[in-house]
């Protein structure tokens, strides 16, 4: 399998790795918390120090994959995945699963922006969006997996064994994108990477956040993809298990049919923007509807369990939308600058994906437990937070000013 085929399936792969180291700690989080005596708040951490790294790695990411290509940048950074995933199978405290996780965040800091690159370069116009949403919907195939089948999977080999499993299935999405990708499409010539100083590179990267409009995306990207990630990747398993008495299977269920869900609503944007004929309205509307499933959970004592888990589902389906956040950031950048606008624009999702978790959790340790479990009300509050910070984003969107597409 070769040429943009081949290409896909390694975007699609690797950036459902992502999508599952993202979301691995959710379904086991309760069997975790048990065997290392994690507090609320280090486990809210483990995911938030993933997020950090993220954070930390993409102005040199983005300048990696502008001067050295996304091929070369993702190869070397998975390998950090590899080791982080075998160490945090290996974890024996909150702090060695702290540094495990932060490797793994590093080893994939480059994985969702080196799709934007490579998609970019290789699709134009409404095929880029095309490619973009299929690689993006593929991708929550991560977060499936890290759903009933790591359940499943824990339950046969622990928590340990399953995590060990990990290790084996990030190492072998490295394989295949090395053995898949390449940064050029056979029918143009090769992107000429001019060398650059550091003070070069770094005058690149100041000249992406001088660009109006910036801000206006930055705001909802913020919020956008973070509020649901939280939920879904981290704090969905204890809210299921401590308020509504779910075991591994149950809660593995749940997040699968949350899983579902994202994939649904980014095959659903094209044709949409197609039909509609704008991104600003879609945003703005999607962005509502989720915030409207946040207060819903916040506002709703003794919520039973199916319209809890419909509320959580609709949640990550009207949290598709940041993938024309994407899209639009593209629109303002030349194309010698896109590996650092693209991982400018991420700088704002994984900045709102380190703090956003740590945030619910200093929330909901808040709330001492009552018989090992924390009230409904401890979660009910941190969803109430995670909606006033979508809210926030939205208003960003629709009230600061645009810029114009390049």
């Amino acid at each position: 399998m070769t040429g943009a085929t081949g290409l896909l399936v390694a975007l699609a792969a690797m950036t459902g790795l992502s999508q599952f180291h993202r979301a691995a700690l959710g379904v086991i989080a309760p069997d975790l918390t048990a065997a290392l005596a994690l507090s609320p708040a280090v486990l809210g951490a483990a995911n938030g120090v993933f997020f950090g790294a993220l954070l930390l790695a993409q102005v040199p990411v983005g300048i990696a994959l502008d001067r050295a290509g996304p091929r070369r940048t993702v190869g070397a950074l998975s390998g950090l995945a590899v080791a982080g995933s075998v160490f945090q199978a290996l974890a024996t405290t909150g702090t060695t699963l702290l540094a495990s996780r932060f490797l793994i965040g590093l080893g994939s800091a480059a994985s969702f922006m080196a799709a934007v690159v490579l998609c970019a370069r290789w699709y134009r116009g409404a095929a880029l969006t095309l490619a973009l949403s299929r690689v993006f919907a593929l991708s929550q195939m991560g977060i499936l997996a890290a759903g009933a089948p790591l359940a499943a999977l824990s339950g046969l080999l622990g928590w340990r064994g399953a995590l060990g499993a990990s290790a084996l299935l990030t190492a072998g999405c490295l394989l295949l994108w090395w053995r898949l990708v390449r940064d050029d499409p056979p029918d143009r010539p090769p992107v000429y990477r001019k060398p650059e100083t550091l003070k070069e590179a770094l005058l690149g990267q100041v000249s992406i956040w001088r660009l109006p409009g910036l801000a206006r995306v930055l705001s909802m990207h913020l919020v956008g993809y973070a509020a649901a990630a939280t939920v879904l990747g981290l704090w969905a398993g204890p809210y299921l298990a401590d308020v509504h008495g779910l075991d591994a299977a149950g809660r593995g269920w749940a997040l699968a049919a949350m899983g579902v869900a994202m994939p649904a609503g980014l095959l659903a944007l094209g044709p949409l923007e197609r039909r509609v004929g704008g991104r600003r309205g879609i945003v703005t509307v999607a962005a509502g509807l989720a915030a409207a499933a946040l207060f819903a959970l916040a506002l709703w004592p003794g919520a039973p369990l199916d319209a809890a888990v419909a509320l959580l589902v609709l949640l990550v389906l009207f949290s598709a939308f940041p993938v024309l956040v994407v899209a639009e950031g593209r629109s303002l950048f030349p194309d010698h600058l896109v590996g650092r606008g693209a991982t400018t624009v991420n700088l704002a999702q994984v900045l709102g994906s380190a703090l956003l978790p740590m945030a619910m959790g200093a929330v909901v340790g808040l709330f001492p437990d009552v018989g090992g479990a924390r009230p409904e009300a401890a979660y009910r509050a941190g969803f109430g937070l995670l909606g006033t910070a979508l809210a926030g984003g939205m208003a960003g969107w629709v009230l600061l000013p645009r810029g114009a597409a390049k």
